[in-house]
């Protein structure tokens, strides 16, 4: 046996993290369908403005709520036992939604598929990280931002044939619902497949089965290395302590904690949300033609999946440290260079295409440093009897961030203009790039249990 991974390994372990990312590509379908859907439904149900931003907005509430539950869970039945009900919840929601003969209905069906996005976005990075050989984890945990725009993409492509092949009357009484019962589809397929994978390794040993769990570990690595890795988990296990919520502050774990939590409030300070504010009226501006809503939404979509892709490529080769740090820079240079254009105040064709280019670097800043590598960062820090709760608990400050940030960018924008709102989230990305070169561990390459061990330390010094 040798130290190489067998291909027959390598593919086991490609297709259970596909599995899991279907998660991922749920969050972003269920994220994305209301970009098609309120338009119609509004006008459906006569909704005011205020209730279209409570349907709007509910979802992050109940994603919330998602998020704290799936922590509960994922410790004490397991994390595949989350993605099946995850999966439940996801094709419920969609179901509840397609159906709504009231606005009340349409609400309790969005704070559903909010608690699924909150148990998938907690559970399916952690259970990544605890299946994942180290070398390649940073790649196969951002599988799950990959097929979040994968996700989102797709969801903009169906509501876009939904809506223009068929007549704004039957949009208004039936198009939307098609747009949510569409979701149905990729739910349905999360659910079958999440049967096929195994438990995660880690949470078999954690309870006592550890037979169960070194059948796993030799399916993914082999005969001799899961011997190894299995007495590495059994000895970090053995030293952790119950797996209370008050270990979370206990010497080793709190800095872990605040690493977390810095790095899920910081993703959502990035600026992205500004950003794509305005990527339709530039769109618009820069003349791509009568479509340019459709265009701007999928194109967005095709270029936030590619730059997806090439952060997985180096994320385990470059690591965490430099490619925060340095997306984080780069994002600086792109929000100052957006606010300098907007101060100018006076649109041409050169001016329309600096900023184009302003959102574009933007965009491929973010996807190719933190809005991948915050999840990398979130899913591998904490020790394994609380790695759950732990990680809910950052998902649900990335959660929380991201509402008040959407809440607050429009008094922003209205009372500051976009050039002091731009600078403002430059300020936050240049706090970023601080954080990363000076706070942030480097965790390339580690196992999660030396990851543990390394906390463990940095507390006694």
């Amino acid at each position: 046996m040798t130290n190489k991974k067998s291909s027959s390994e390598l593919s086991y372990i490609i297709l259970i993290t596909v599995i899991a990312a279907l998660g991922g590509t749920l969050f972003g379908y269920d994220q994305g369908v209301i970009s098609g859907a309120l338009n119609f439904f509004s006008v459906h149900f006569h909704l005011n403005q205020t209730t279209v931003g409570f349907v709007s907005g509910v979802l992050a509430l109940g994603a919330m709520g998602g998020c704290l539950l799936a922590g509960f869970l994922t410790d004490h039945l397991g994390r595949k036992k989350v993605m099946l009900l995850a999966g439940c919840l996801f094709t419920l929601s969609s179901l509840v939604l397609a159906i709504s003969q009231s606005v009340e209905i349409l609400i309790l069906g969005r704070i559903l598929s909010g608690i699924a996005i909150g148990m998938a976005s907690t559970v399916v990075p952690l259970y990544i990280s605890e299946v994942a050989p180290a070398k390649i984890r940073g790649t196969l945990v951002s599988a799950n931002q990959l097929a979040f725009a994968i996700g989102m993409t797709t969801v903009f492509i169906v509501n876009a044939i939904i809506a223009n092949t068929h007549a704004l009357a039957w949009n208004v009484a039936l198009g939307w619902r098609f747009m949510f019962g569409s979701g149905m589809v990729p739910a349905i397929i999360f659910f079958v497949l999440s049967f096929v994978i195994p438990e995660s390794p880690r949470f078999l040993i954690k309870v006592g089965k550890a037979k169960e769990a070194e059948a796993v570990l030799i399916r993914l690595n082999g005969e001799e290395t899961a011997k190894k890795e299995a007495l590495q988990i059994e000895d970090s296990i053995k030293s952790e302590k119950k797996g209370l919520i008050s270990e979370l502050f206990a010497p080793g774990v709190r800095f872990a904690f605040l690493i977390a939590i810095l790095a899920a409030v910081f993703q959502q300070l990035t600026g992205t949300i500004a950003v794509g504010y305005y990527a339709p009226a530039i769109f618009k501006m820069t003349g791509v033609g009568t479509n340019a809503s459709l265009i701007e939404t999928i194109g967005i979509g095709v270029i936030k999946i590619i730059f997806v892709a090439i952060f997985m490529l180096y994320i385990d080769k470059l690591g965490r440290k430099k490619l925060l740090r340095n997306g984080a820079l780069a994002m600086v240079v792109a929000l100052l260079l957006l606010s300098i254009l907007f101060s100018i105040g006076k649109f041409n064709m050169v001016i329309d295409v600096l900023i184009l280019i302003g959102v574009l670097a933007h965009t491929a800043a973010y996807e190719l440093s933190w809005g991948g590598g915050a999840w990398v960062i979130v899913s591998e820090v904490f020790p394994t009897s609380i790695r759950g709760r732990a990680l809910s608990f950052s998902s649900m400050a990335m959660f929380l961030t991201s509402y008040f940030v959407t809440q607050f960018f429009p008094i922003m924008l209205s009372k500051l203009g976009a050039p002091v709102t731009f600078g403002v989230f430059a300020v936050f990305c240049i706090i970023m790039a601080i954080f990363a070169a000076k706070m942030l561990p480097e965790t390339t390459g580690k196992s999660l249990e030396e990851i543990e061990a390394y906390f463990k330390e940095k507390s006694t010094h």
